[in-house]
């Protein structure tokens, strides 16, 4: 009987529980979106590398080392020798390293000078390698690679020539000009700092710094014959990845590298790193968990408020029914399936609402702020959001419950003048 009672009564008040159950959805929407943007956020920016071991540059700060080599932010104190580049990378532990070279920029872009380990080993998000949309990956000396993003912004095609810039400066003021460069491949979207790069070979950055020893091209006419990949010779990195045959080796090599005598280097985990790096700025994803607890209480308060004020509108209807022979329990219970009722369709429809905003916002928060939101099913730490919201919901409507149960059968038949 309760059951039947509590359709007809929400039916009787449509657009009030319309309205209800359309805060509550709103409410779950924000919520749960908001948890997924900031679990995509969090995950994104710890999984910007993976299955690499360490990350070796000079000496100076791990969060620099980090944010220059992975992130494209900030530059490096100094630069590492080749042949301590040649050195480690022959050590017996090491399975592979991929070099980085910094320093130039494209229209704002940063220019990552590597080699072919980086298009083989490279890996993100997991086991995801970087693949090209079009194209191939670097092979001569004036080929380059460009990320998704800089090919969108700039309506770059492969063939496309492009003249790179003396220094990390976005707005440049010495360009190579003499050395332009031509775009062999595009790289498919990843989500992360990569779509932002201009990757070119070790070979074309030196070769572009031919006759700028002092900082300023010299003027010195340069034999095309010293641009053949094979007469150039690489003397400096900036940093490099290292992959090595076990883990177990991993912090021992750290500390051989930390104390290496020939040049001051240093080595980074960036796993760690990068968890350090997100606990250092968590204050913003605590934020956002506190405003999305904020925007669920007003819905869970609008049911309160919905039904306690209708007490007053309801209470000749609860004496009627009293009279027909409802008793107390039967008016409390009534209140309370219909808040119950009320929160489950919120919470329905705000998932419904949830996947159907991601479907629609998922490709513009990837491609203008890099945060990967997989569409994939309800985690158990949202399905226990949901328990808890609708718990907290239904016991919204213990207080109009208790009211309407204190009501006198007398006070609802009395007619007041």
């Amino acid at each position: 009987m309760i059951n039947f009672l509590t359709y007809k009564s929400i039916s009787n008040r449509k657009f009030t529980s319309f309205l209800c159950v359309l805060s509550i959805a709103l409410s779950v929407t924000l919520f749960l979106g908001i948890e997924r943007i900031r679990n995509g956020a969090r995950d994104g920016f710890t999984n910007t590398i993976s299955k690499t071991d360490l990350i070796v540059g000079a000496k100076g700060g791990p969060l620099n080392l980090l944010l220059y080599t992975v992130f494209h932010i900030g530059g490096a104190v100094n630069n590492i020798k080749m042949k301590t580049y040649e050195e480690i990378k022959k050590n017996h532990q090491v399975e592979w390293t991929i070099p980085i070279s910094l320093g130039d920029a494209y229209r704002g872009f940063r220019v990552v000078a590597t080699d072919e380990n980086f298009y083989e080993h490279y890996r993100f998000r997991g086991d995801r390698s970087v693949e090209m949309s079009e194209g191939r990956i670097p092979n001569d000396t004036f080929d380059v690679v460009i990320g998704s993003v800089v090919a969108k912004k700039f309506n770059h095609k492969v063939g496309d020539p492009i003249i790179i810039s003396h220094g990390i400066s976005a707005q440049a003021i010495l360009s190579h000009d003499n050395t332009p460069f031509k775009i062999i491949g595009i790289m498919k979207p990843t989500s992360t700092p990569l779509d932002t790069g201009v990757y070119i070979t070790l070979q074309g950055m030196e070769a572009i710094h031919f006759g700028w020893e002092t900082g300023v091209p010299n003027g010195e006419k340069i034999n095309p014959e010293r641009f053949k990949k094979e007469n150039i010779q690489i003397s400096q990195l900036t940093s490099f990845m290292v992959k090595l045959k076990s883990r177990i080796a991993v912090l021992r090599m750290r500390r051989d590298i930390d104390n290496y005598m020939d040049e001051p280097i240093m080595a980074i985990i960036p796993a760690l790193s990068l968890q350090e790096m997100w606990e250092t700025i968590g204050y913003v994803e605590q934020i956002l968990f506190l405003v999305s607890l904020c925007v669920l209480l007003v819905g869970v308060l609008s049911i309160l408020i919905s039904l306690y004020t209708s007490i007053n509108e309801r209470r000749r209807e609860m004496a009627i029914l009293r009279s027909l022979g409802a008793s107390s329990r039967h008016i409390f219970f009534l209140l309370i399936y219909e808040s119950s009722f009320l929160v489950l369709a919120g919470c329905i429809l705000g998932v419904v609402s949830m996947y159907g905003l991601l479907f629609f916002v998922r490709p513009w928060l990837e491609s203008n702020f890099s945060v990967y939101l997989p569409i994939e099913a309800l985690s158990s730490t949202e399905w226990i959001y949901l328990g808890l919201i609708f718990v907290v919901g239904t016991l919204a409507g213990l207080i109009p419950a208790i009211k309407a149960y204190m009501n006198s059968l007398q006070d609802g038949l009395t007619i007041k003048i």
